[in-house]
């Protein structure tokens, strides 16, 4: 038996690789699947399943595309409804691959099919389950994305009670443990930074399986749930309805565009900029909105853009723009209408106008803070565990549709914790004809720090 955990930090995502003799299941594929079939071949294996642990929220699966390219049935728990042929098990259903066994156990409560797999050995004994989102390292999924007129977060929630302590809990303590997710994924909300684990570690450890009752469970995992980006239920009906071949999608993305034909199709799309923050600073497209490869890109990307379907033209630094594009799909961002051929270095050459980010230094910071108007950008939660005295608090995801509360006269430096968050912010108020802006650099840990190791610029907006 071979397992390996296939993890994209972008996404905080881990897919899982199982094969035995020569058979093998790829769990909770992400859309990119060629990473699965390659692995598949090198070891001269054959995939007969796509298990899925439930509809996933933020990210589109790779299910149909590995059963279009493999043949390989797709298996999902009791009560998934999709519009494609696959097979719903049944609770405790069994699959043959190779020597071994694969066991659904059905475990609703992050949604309604959310299930579990348990690998049985040939000898019998149960050597590893994979968990998706229902149990999480340190953590438990989030019951409140599968809400609907008939079914609260709290019946929910109950669910997932009995899921866990009357069903994975069950199981040997030597049992490994395969979450679905790690740290920085919002399908939890205190999830550890370890990736694997095992039943016995988690029930010394993990808060949420330390309750006596449901009721104190409900009310512990129900606190403090930040709000879900809005393309989750967004990519969870792609997942049910299907989607276009992601090569297809590649296909169509990956078109370099002129000087000319860029500037066209600017008129009625969106410039995404990908390059890093501080490179970004430098100079950039008027207009451009930086959300950078060197982070959290596909996140923010489906935090910020509210409509799947909106067009998109890309600024990348040569050779990333394939893998802009695949971040991209991966959160149902399917509409690239090609990329500025030569990046940002050809659009300055031609001489065309600019605009430039000012930044500050947190030694610079601290000689004029009184005189500054700042704006928070940062989640509630990190704002409530320290603050700057006066600032503005508007968090990122809730900028733009509450814009018109800022005033485009006044002076604002933007903080988030280190930097990546506060470069978009500004780029999205600079859209919007915000012109005195500036990016305090390292963020509310360079500030609280008195960090002095970085440049300071003092320039405006300039074109």
């Amino acid at each position: 038996m071979f397992i390996k955990q296939l993890y994209t930090n972008c996404l905080a995502e881990a897919a899982y690789y199982i094969e035995s003799d020569g058979e093998c299941a790829i769990i909770d594929p992400l859309r990119d699947v060629d990473q699965y079939i390659q692995l598949a071949e090198s070891r001269n294996a054959k995939i007969k399943y796509v298990f899925e642990t439930h509809f996933h929220a933020d990210f589109v699966s790779g299910h149909l595309d590995l059963k279009h390219k493999t043949g390989a049935n797709i298996v999902y728990g009791p009560s998934a409804e999709a519009v494609f042929d696959f097979i719903k098990a049944v609770d405790n259903q069994c699959f043959k691959l190779g020597h071994i066994n694969i066991k659904l156990v059905h475990t609703p409560g992050h949604t309604l099919e959310s299930s579990c797999f348990v690998v049985i050995t040939e000898e019998g004994d149960k050597h590893a389950v994979f968990t998706g989102d229902t149990l999480l390292i340190g953590d438990v999924g989030r019951p409140d994305l599968a809400v609907s007129s008939d079914c609260t977060k709290e019946d929910l929630a109950g669910m997932l009670y009995n899921s866990l302590y009357n069903k994975l809990l069950l199981l040997p303590e030597e049992v490994m443990v395969y979450p679905g997710h790690g740290a920085g994924s919002q399908c939890g909300k205190n999830m550890g930074p370890e990736r694997v684990s095992t039943i016995g570690e988690q029930k010394r450890k993990n808060y949420a399986l330390q309750f006596d009752n449901p009721k104190d469970f409900i009310q512990s995992v129900l606190e403090g749930i930040a709000i879900p980006p809005q393309y989750f239920p967004k990519n969870a009906m792609i997942n049910k309805r299907g989607y276009k071949e992601f090569d297809v999608i590649i296909s169509k993305a990956m078109c370099p565009l002129n000087l000319e034909a860029f500037i066209q199709k600017s008129q009625q799309a969106l410039i995404l900029d990908t390059r890093a923050p501080e490179i970004f600073m430098e100079g950039n497209i008027p207009g451009a909105i930086n959300v950078s490869l060197k982070g959290s890109f596909a996140v923010w990307v489906g935090t910020l853009i509210q409509e799947l379907n909106t067009p998109i033209l890309l600024v990348s630094e040569k050779g990333t723009e394939k893998e802009a594009v695949t971040r991209l799909a991966r959160v149902g961002y399917e509409n690239v209408l090609g990329y500025l051929e030569g990046g940002f270095d050809y659009w300055l050459q031609s001489g065309k106008p600019i605009e430039i980010t000012a930044g500050m230094c947190p030694g610079k910071f601290k000689i004029h803070s009184a005189a500054l108007q700042v704006l928070d950008i940062r989640s509630l939660s990190e704002y409530e565990q320290g603050s700057l005295e006066g600032a503005i608090h508007l968090p990122l995801p809730q900028l733009e549709s509450n814009i018109t509360k800022l005033n485009p006269e006044k002076p604002y430096h933007i903080l988030c914790k280190t930097g990546y968050r506060a470069v978009i912010a500004a780029s999205i108020l600079k859209k919007h004809g915000f012109e005195h802006i500036a990016v305090l650099k390292k963020g509310y840990e360079g500030i609280k720090n008195k960090s002095k190791n970085c440049a300071c610029t003092t320039n405006a907006t300039s074109t």
